[in-house]
């Protein structure tokens, strides 16, 4: 145990799992995530998809901080339990204000405001039990008043003044927090702790599938109220089979290489790669899943709709680039969250990458369906090539390699 009777922290034992309490937790960022895609499909201009961008960063730096939480003390024991309900009544209703994060709505409380105040309650929480964590390991205690007198200091300082403001102003506050934030993790050091390899690499990709199931959600919400006809389910089929080609791509070997490099690593390493391939690679996946879900969203409407669209008509603009370069992020993502464990680095996905850029000005010119069929063509190639062709290494990773 931790600290006194009354605190009673428990330690997380190595080859742990994830909890109950933190998979209950992870659905306060389902509803977050569709909040930011439909916060993206609101207005699909570059200006609404940067503020959808920034505050997709700030739900994940508020996930990332109760992940690495929850590596040290268990989340369902003690009184880390009401830490982690506290946590997520302050990440809920930050969540449910995601559409006033910017501009305040007529009636009620002042949105910007409440949204700036439950992050920064929930951020608070964090620093308080990790506080506690450290009682008795003074490098860790270190480690987490070097970086939480930088971090609670410009992310949630910089973000409650934003709420003040408008405009460019309050857009470049927001960037501000988040860039500092960031960095200023990157700079306080690697004095953290890692007590389960097992539960952290769980822990992330538990969060990849919760952003793929919103992809998923999407394709049914693009066509809800609509009767359904062949447009539409073939349209979400193709969907859901993008959506499966992307979690191939991560759970098939890569997931599988990062975590063995995790598990082998030790000291500041270890923690290095955390905080590299975990916490920082994977938020471009994740962004890139949601620039997926809102394209897949208006081709769903797009091919469902028949009272404002017909099947000829092609996706452009923003929703296009939001569902070919959603894919061509996650991928770029991926390869960096696989060199930056491994050294290696996936020629195949950088070429798949190359493809779909270069595909793009062909899908704008093709019926929406099409496009989206394009889409799932070059990921299924891809999964076929690395299956047949990297054959010999992809069963070297998924079932010789020793724990």
């Amino acid at each position: 145990m931790i600290g006194s009777k009354r605190v009673r922290l428990t330690p997380v034992a190595e080859g742990a799992s994830v909890t109950q309490l933190e998979l209950f937790f992870d659905l306060v960022l389902v509803f977050a995530f569709t909040m930011v895609t439909d916060l993206a499909a609101e207005e699909t201009s570059a200006k609404n998809m940067l503020r959808a961008l920034l505050v997709l960063a700030l739900m994940w730096w508020l996930w990332i901080a109760y992940s690495w939480l929850g590596n040290v003390i268990r989340a369902d024991e003690g009184f880390a339990r009401v830490a982690m309900f506290v946590a997520m009544g302050g990440a809920f209703l930050a969540a449910l204000t995601i559409p006033e994060a910017f501009h305040d709505l007529p009636g009620g409380w002042y949105g910007p405001l409440v949204f700036a105040i439950a992050y920064l309650v929930v951020r608070l929480v964090h620093v308080v039990m990790f506080w506690l964590a450290s009682t008795e390991d003074p490098q860790l205690r270190n480690q987490v008043l070097r970086w939480s007198i930088g971090s609670i200091t410009i992310g949630t300082t910089l973000l409650v003044i934003a709420a003040m403001t408008s405009g460019a102003v309050q857009i470049g506050l927001w960037i501000a927090a988040i860039a500092g934030d960031y960095l200023w993790t990157l700079l306080a050091g690697t004095d953290w702790r890692l007590n389960s390899a097992t539960h952290f690499a769980e822990r992330y990709g538990l969060i990849i599938i919760v952003a793929l199931g919103e992809s998923i959600v999407s394709i049914g919400i693009g066509v809800a109220g609509l009767p359904i006809s062949w447009p539409i389910a073939v349209g979400a089929l193709l969907g859901l089979a993008v959506s499966g080609l992307l979690w191939w791509t991560y759970f098939d070997v890569a997931a599988l290489s990062i975590e063995h490099e995790l598990k082998h690593a030790d000291g500041a390493r270890q923690i290095k790669i955390a905080r590299g391939s975990y916490t920082f690679w994977h938020f471009p996946m994740i962004a890139g899943i949601i620039g997926l879900s809102l394209g897949l969203k208006k081709v769903l409407y797009y091919v469902g709709d028949a009272s404002h669209h017909t099947l000829k008509d092609a996706l452009y603009g923003i929703p296009l680039f939001a569902l070919y370069g959603g894919v061509v992020l996650y991928l770029i993502a991926l390869v960096g969250a696989k060199h930056y464990a491994t050294g290696q680095i996936s020629v195949p996905r950088v070429i798949t990458v190359v493809v779909l850029l270069a595909l793009i000005p062909l899908a704008a010119a093709l019926p929406a369906l099409a496009a989206l069929t394009l889409l799932c063509a070059v990921l299924g190639a891809l999964i076929v090539w690395e299956t047949i062709k990297l054959a010999q290494p992809r069963d070297a990773i998924r079932h010789g390699v020793p724990d």
